[in-house]
């Protein structure tokens, strides 16, 4: 009796290629990369959509679905569409993301999950992220006093509870104020204006800040430019910089806390 080869099941897995060209990359995502049937790339530098070609014999750039004045949520759809087609056509398929394919990366979520509903393998693998060059460069341990993380338009448009004794790290604030997700570059100096007037409401306007971008290239040096908080909407900033503001407080201890753990203490060794 002859038997049928059922057909191959496709897959997805999702990798982050770290921040650095050559430097971040894993043993595990290299593997994946080379292993693909296909290797979607989602990268703004063609050197590095280069690099990644060098590892597969197809790879495919997601980049040409970007266009000023197209709704990036429509790009970012079209995306998840382009692998997601060679997935169910049973291909081993990989996307690779700058950095960690898991933050602000919206179409390896949701490619990850569609997969996984119709019944694909699908998983990711993390990278090293711009927040975890971030605190190499600027010397920053998240354990001393706390970080909070915000999308810049996001925190500009929803109530949020500041706490100036930790640091506050503002993600995408070269496009505050890009509702529409559809400009590819910015001049939103009235924008910043907005955002300067609301941060002033927890920081003095001479509070120091700083705008940082990750290198991205060996060769290049990470961009840390201190300024003022008053000088906010007059600086230059592009889409790719991040604004993290150090603490404007010292921590204050919690005394009705304290004696709380004081008599529990007491408990314990009694």
């Amino acid at each position: 009796m002859q038997t049928t080869t059922p057909p191959r099941r496709g897959s997805l897995t999702c990798v982050g290629i770290g921040m650095t060209l050559g430097s971040h990359l894993s043993p595990l995502a290299r593997s994946h990369i080379e292993q693909a049937d296909v290797v979607f790339a989602a990268m703004s530098d063609g050197i590095v959509e280069q690099w990644i070609a060098g590892m597969n014999g197809d790879v495919r750039s997601l980049q040409p679905y970007y266009r000023e004045g197209k709704s990036r949520l429509t790009t970012y759809r079209q995306m998840v569409a382009a692998m997601l087609d060679e997935v169910r056509a049973g291909k081993k398929v990989v996307g690779a993301f700058y950095g960690h394919p898991g933050v602000f990366v919206w179409p390896s979520h949701k490619a990850i999950a569609i997969a996984r509903e119709e019944g694909y393998e699908a998983r990711m693998e993390p990278g090293i992220s711009a927040e975890d060059c971030l605190y190499a460069d600027l010397g920053i341990d998240p354990g001393r006093c706390g970080c909070q993380h915000y999308e810049a338009s996001q925190f500009l448009q929803y109530e949020r509870r500041i706490d100036p004794t930790a640091y506050l790290i503002l993600w995408q604030v070269g496009a505050v104020g890009d509702h529409a997700k559809a400009r590819l570059s910015i001049d939103n100096g009235a924008y910043r204006q907005v955002l300067l007037e609301l941060l002033a409401e927890d920081y003095p306007l001479g509070h120091r800040v700083i705008i940082y971008r990750t290198a991205t290239l060996p060769i290049h040096a990470p961009r840390i430019e201190r300024t003022t908080l008053r000088r906010l909407a007059s600086a230059r900033i592009e889409l790719p910089d991040t604004l993290v503001i150090p603490p404007a407080r010292k921590l204050e201890p919690n005394a009705k806390i304290l004696r709380r753990l004081a008599k529990l203490d007491e408990a314990a060794g009694g």
